[in-house]
């Protein structure tokens, strides 16, 4: 057999879609042939891979092409040994020996919808193929002519790793031997229309290169051996409704920094973070997006490598044991996760093989105006697949406890954030994106199948119905959904002047009229003390003892509140400037008595509200909470009971104005002893140290005379 001169000129140019026709070792008349292209070569010689040679191979062309007649009996992997002009050699293994390692059936499922194993499948793998150890790579890029990887491995030269077509599917794969850990890579497509795009980033890559680099990296097998047994037993078995959960929101490169200012590694941040969480009481840790981003600024939220675990703090591996030893310490891992958008960065998912493959053609569906992103095509199957099966990656590899995923809204709706005649209706007229509806349902679905214990919590700041209700009913399949109205009518509340609260009693009231429709988590997140918001101490109205004893109230009426809890970094010791991720959180504060008091109210309601199964055992449900006082406007005075079946019911009494109120009178659900288990004007806590020296006795019909500080939260739970 001898080469064609197309067949030539297509290998030196990169251009050949089916490079196994034409390279490796070939059956001819009686014997076999054998080809390679390595440029710059002068002279190959073809060897066995236990080094036996077989002949020496002719150039064929000047770019290093090289053709011969082999002696071996049968089609094999050969080891090449090339020599240059400058008298040095190079060996590799022919990676055109080796058949394919996806099969048909990874064909069909990918282009059926239903593949749940793709990161197994897709991306980089180090496995041993055919009696040889090296790295698997596939992408799924329908319709480029043709795919190559370069790297380290071969002079990022898209010549010399020219990929197997699997054209049914839209897969490109290619088994390099010897191409272990720690290879960087990318994929060099050339598009349908014959241009050479951008040098891409492994899609499905599970590791990469710390920014401004932006290359994927080869990532050793996943190793670590998992102890945490019992912490995942546990929420397998529970109703995470019925649980504690008070979640610490983080962003991992600026709650600390090192002595040089830079980034903590995972393992200092377990050594640090791991032990102060647990002795806050908080139950959860959640990350902003730790995915591999290119720019700091973003915050995560613009994403580019969904599967692969950010350099900035350390390897993947870093990263399981942390997680592993949250787990151990009883300590849930929770991650930002997006979806909803993707930058438009050249070597990123936009226009991946040319086309809009990632993304919807049409920039009425595919682009975000916020953000300056590309929208994902949620109707296509094989990006449907590739979010569904990154949320599977994330609970099945790193062993996270749930997803709280971002900018449900923006997806749900299509003419969010866009102006008449920038949206294109649903094929029933309307706004709703039925396309994303059916992924969410299908995420869901397919987590909470198979990982029992999982948790997907909504960032959804609009009244769809249903988004914590199961698919099967027509809900969108969340467990819980942050509730935003929560925030935003308190947090208005807290910042007008106490002596216009009692005219706005109903911003804290309405909120209970929608209270249960969702299972909600009331959410004070990073987004509210950044861009000129202020931070959480300096929304509060007054002078700097009035802000500081209305922040502690509002966190024991938050902690009081139906609902789990979230707090962002910085919050629990009422941090006085707005946050920023370039540098660490201001923690010589807790020098200061008032922002340690903070900081101890915050832990006692944390201990307090995991103990207390009154305060979260029916967080989602209105059995849970019953009105002790609602219309209390003129005193700015709310009063209600927590309770659950069998324990004993706590009265949460909250106060806004400065005013020291001795004797109030007010009907507690039931006459006798009420322990004053929670007092926020505590001394202790930085206030005034007024209270009920530790208990209101109640008459036989409820009523009594109650000392209620300034600005404080009560917590009275009945002593049978």
């Amino acid at each position: 057999m001898a080469l064609k001169p197309e067949q030539i000129d297509r290998l030196i140019n990169g251009l050949d879609d089916d490079p196994f026709a034409a390279l490796g070792v070939h059956p001819v008349e009686k014997g076999f042939t054998a080809c390679v292209l390595l440029p710059e070569a002068v002279g190959v010689e073809a060897q066995t891979l236990d080094g036996k040679s077989v002949g020496m191979l002719e150039q064929v062309h000047g770019d290093g092409l090289f053709f011969g007649k082999v002696a071996v009996k049968k089609r094999q992997p050969l080891r090449y040994v090339a020599t240059y002009g400058d008298g040095g050699s190079y060996a590799l293994v022919d990676p055109y020996g080796f058949g394919p390692v996806l099969g048909p059936m990874d064909d069909h499922y990918l282009a059926e919808g239903s593949h749940g194993r793709l990161f197994d499948k897709l991306g980089a793998h180090v496995i041993t193929h055919e009696g040889v150890t090296g790295t698997h790579f596939a992408v799924w890029a329908p319709n480029a002519l043709r795919v190559s990887v370069v790297g380290d491995f071969n002079r990022w030269d898209g010549r010399r790793s020219l990929m197997r077509h699997r054209a049914d599917a839209g897969l490109w794969e290619i088994f390099l031997p010897e191409v272990g850990p720690g290879s960087a890579y990318k994929y060099e497509i050339v598009g349908a229309d014959g241009v050479l795009l951008p040098l891409k980033a492994d899609p499905f890559a599970f590791a990469a290169e710390l920014r401004p680099s932006t290359a994927s990296i080869v990532a050793a097998p996943a190793d670590h051996i998992w102890g945490d047994d019992r912490h995942r037993d546990h929420w397998r078995t529970a109703d995470a409704r019925r649980q504690p959960i008070t979640i610490y929101e983080v962003h991992a490169g600026s709650w600390q920094r090192n002595e040089q200012g830079d980034f903590l590694s995972w393992d200092q941040l377990a050594d640090r973070l791991i032990p102060y969480v647990a002795g806050m009481g908080f139950t959860h840790i959640e990350f902003l997006p730790i995915s591999e981003f290119p720019y700091d600024p973003s915050w995560g939220y613009q994403t580019l490598g969904l599967y692969a675990p950010t350099a900035r703090f350390g390897d993947p591996d870093g990263f399981a044991r942390f997680v592993d030893g949250a787990h151990r310490a009883g300590i849930g891992i929770l991650l930002d996760w997006v979806p909803a958008h993707f930058p438009t960065d050249e070597h990123g998912l936009a226009h991946f093989d040319g086309t809009a493959l990632y993304e919807h053609a049409d920039p009425r569906k595919g682009f975000h105006p916020d953000w300056n992103t590309a929208i994902y095509n949620f109707g296509r199957r094989e990006v449907a697949q590739y979010l569904v099966n990154n949320a599977l990656f994330w609970a099945e590899r790193y062993h996270v406890d749930g997803l709280r995923v971002d900018a449900v809204a923006s997806m749900l709706y299509l003419d969010y954030s866009r102006a008449p005649g920038e949206w294109i209706p649903n094929d029933h007229g309307g706004r709703e994106n039925v396309e994303a509806v059916a992924f969410l349902q299908q995420m869901n679905k397919a987590l909470y199948g198979a990982h029992p214990g999982i948790m997907t919590i909504a960032e959804e700041s609009t009244s769809w119905p249903g988004v914590s209700q199961p698919v099967d009913t027509g809900g969108l399949g969340f467990g819980f959904k942050w509730n935003m109205g929560f925030m935003h009518d308190t947090l208005r509340y807290l910042q007008r002047d106490a002596v216009h609260r009692a005219h706005h009693h109903d911003d804290i009231t309405f909120g209970l009229l929608y209270a249960f429709t969702e299972n909600f988590v009331l959410a004070l997140s990073h987004d509210e003390v950044v861009h000129g918001k202020a931070s959480m101490l300096h929304k509060m109205a007054g002078d700097d003892w009035q802000k500081f004893a209305t922040l502690r109230a509002y966190y024991a009426f938050m902690w009081g509140y139906p609902g789990k809890k979230l707090l962002f970094m910085g919050q629990e010791f009422a941090q006085r400037s707005e946050w920023s991720e370039d540098r660490a959180l201001d923690w010589d504060l807790l020098d200061h008595g008032p922002h340690l008091g903070v900081q101890r109210l915050v832990g006692d309601l944390n201990h307090l509200y995991r103990s207390r199964p009154a305060l979260h055992a029916r967080d989602c449900e209105a059995e849970g909470f019953e009105w002790v006082l609602v219309d209390g406007a003129a005193d700015s005075v709310f009063a209600w009971q927590r309770r659950a079946p069998g324990v004993r019911p706590i009265v949460i009494i909250s106060h806004f104005t400065p005013v020291l109120r001795h004797g109030y009178r007010m009907r507690l659900p039931s006459g006798g002893l009420w322990r004053e288990i929670l007092n926020s004007d505590a001394a202790d806590y930085g206030g005034s140290g007024a209270g009920n020296m530790g208990q209101v006795e109640a008459d036989e019909e409820g009523w009594a005379n109650i000392t209620i500080p300034p600005f404080a939260t009560l917590m009275l739970e009945l002593d049978y």
